[in-house]
């Protein structure tokens, strides 16, 4: 056997055996595939962007509500313009909640937190583009809604991103419209 023919081989066994990973890839391993994708609780989780494909696992790992803070303009355009109508074809609610990247406001904040408290046995996975607005959202929620101590939800948020001055003043802000203490990320 020559060395390319060698080689070729190597190369189409390794796509088979990464293909036949994939397809047995269960929900936790399909979901933590997902961009930034972090679990605070059994019933609450953030991500970063989501595709069609995510949907069936997350399904199967027990989600019931997808909510979506950025723009719909993001990510890959024919699949981020239908993923509300797939996700709710597979029974999933499905809430969308835009959130100005320059200018997230605490009525933004008000928003989802009712969302949450409307229904909060859902099982929610919240996700933007990177994790980003929704980690920054998931640490004011846990902290606000679920009492999870102020350091370990920071400690979670600094995981993914150190927030910039923008997201800093919207954090602060809503921190002391519920009389809490700012936080500082350096």
């Amino acid at each position: 056997m020559t060395s390319k023919m060698f080689g070729a081989t190597l190369l189409l066994l390794s796509g088979l055996t990464s293909i036949a990973h994939a397809a047995s890839a269960g929900p936790a391993e399909s979901a933590s595939a997902i961009v930034n994708y972090r679990e605070y609780t059994t019933s609450f989780a953030s991500s970063g962007q989501l595709a069609g494909h995510h949907l069936e696992p997350l399904k199967k790992k027990g989600f019931q509500r997808i909510v979506y803070l950025a723009y719909r303009a993001h990510g890959n355009a024919s699949d981020t313009l239908s993923i509300d109508q797939q996700a709710t074809d597979l029974g999933l609610s499905y809430v969308h909640i835009p959130v100005p990247w320059q200018s997230p406001s605490q009525s933004d904040y008000q928003t989802f937190a009712a969302v949450m408290r409307a229904q909060p046995e859902m099982k929610t996975l919240l996700h933007c583009q990177m994790n980003y607005r929704a980690s920054a959202f998931s640490f004011l929620y846990r902290v606000l809604e679920l009492g999870t101590p102020m350091q370990e939800a920071l400690r979670d948020l600094n995981q993914i991103w150190s927030p910039d001055k923008t997201w800093m003043t919207f954090i602060n802000t809503v921190l002391t419209a519920h009389d809490r203490p700012m936080v500082d990320i350096q």
